[in-house]
């Protein structure tokens, strides 16, 4: 009789333990818009074996995978238009495998916009210009774009932002609500916002000299959508700050599921990856 009493006194406490640990733990986060999805594509995402193309075919094939938000590295050509690419650079130039497509006194150069499109990436892949990008954003009315404005010098980005929205808007400034620009300083916030009030703003912490307070801080009082970092920058009590603001945060660049598993523990809500897509971050909690 007693341990039968014993047994129904530890079944009581064992279920209030339970009931205990599943009041006390916070409710899991609701997002909209980009924040719906765990998972961006980095420079639209890989394709085959390449990554950094920031092609069609990139954007289609991940697309294709499941994959709604995509990351576009943006500069200006040579003649001042903006174009889908990561850098210049002999170097990158045969990365991409672009070295037979021009003269070889071109694969260092900075390329006006007609040569940038008549080069394709690998021999097959469509490079993209703004203009391009704004046209996949009308015809896939589910998708994100995500900045990433690799010049960065005050008047270069007053350059890229005012093309941005002026472009866009040309076509629809609907379609502006689905722009997500990334910063990548304090006073960069306010220099994007003369030029359009976008409804969410990424802080990417690749070149902030920022300490985690100060980030927490000012993406707390300026209404920042999400913090992105490195694995470098990346620890549990940033990302539990901002998660206790309502802050999402997200990690690049991440291609591995074990990874994303042990990050997601730690709090991490998304991740920036090359061939990760659709719900594989869904699939590694």
């Amino acid at each position: 009789m007693r341990k039968k009493l014993l047994y129904s006194l530890l079944a009581v406490c064992a279920i209030g333990i339970i009931l205990f640990v599943i009041l006390i733990k916070p409710p899991e986060q609701s997002f909209t818009g980009f924040k719906a999805y765990r998972i961006i594509a980095h420079a639209m995402g890989g394709i085959e074996d390449m990554t950094y193309t920031n092609t069609r075919d990139a954007f289609i094939a991940n697309y294709e995978k499941g994959t709604r938000v995509f990351e576009v590295d943006l500069l200006l050509s040579k003649d001042d238009e903006l174009i889908a690419r990561h850098e210049w650079g002999e170097f990158f130039t045969n990365m991409l495998r672009q070295q037979n497509e021009l003269g070889e006194d071109r694969h260092g150069a900075v390329w006006t916009a007609a040569e940038f499109k008549q080069v394709k990436v690998d021999g097959q892949y469509e490079p993209l210009l703004w203009d391009d990008i704004v046209e996949l954003l009308a015809e896939y009315p589910d998708i994100y774009i995500v900045t990433d404005t690799k010049q960065i010098k005050p008047e270069e980005i007053d350059s890229i932002f005012g093309k941005i929205v002026d472009l866009t808007k040309h076509k629809d400034p609907k379609l502006l609500e689905r722009i997500v620009p990334q910063i990548y300083s304090q006073p960069m916030l306010a220099q994007i916002e003369k030029h359009y009030p976008f409804d969410s703003i990424i802080y990417t912490l690749y070149q902030s000299q920022d300490s985690d307070r100060q980030v927490i801080d000012f993406a707390r009082s300026n209404g920042i959508a999400a913090v992105t970092m490195s694995e470098g920058r990346v620890n549990k009590k940033l990302v539990k700050s901002l998660q206790k603001a309502g802050i999402p945060t997200y990690v690049h660049t991440i291609n591995d599921k074990k990874l994303v598993s042990d990050y997601m523990k730690m709090g991490v809500y998304g991740f920036y990856s090359d061939f990760l897509a659709g719900n594989d971050a869904e699939a590694s909690r």
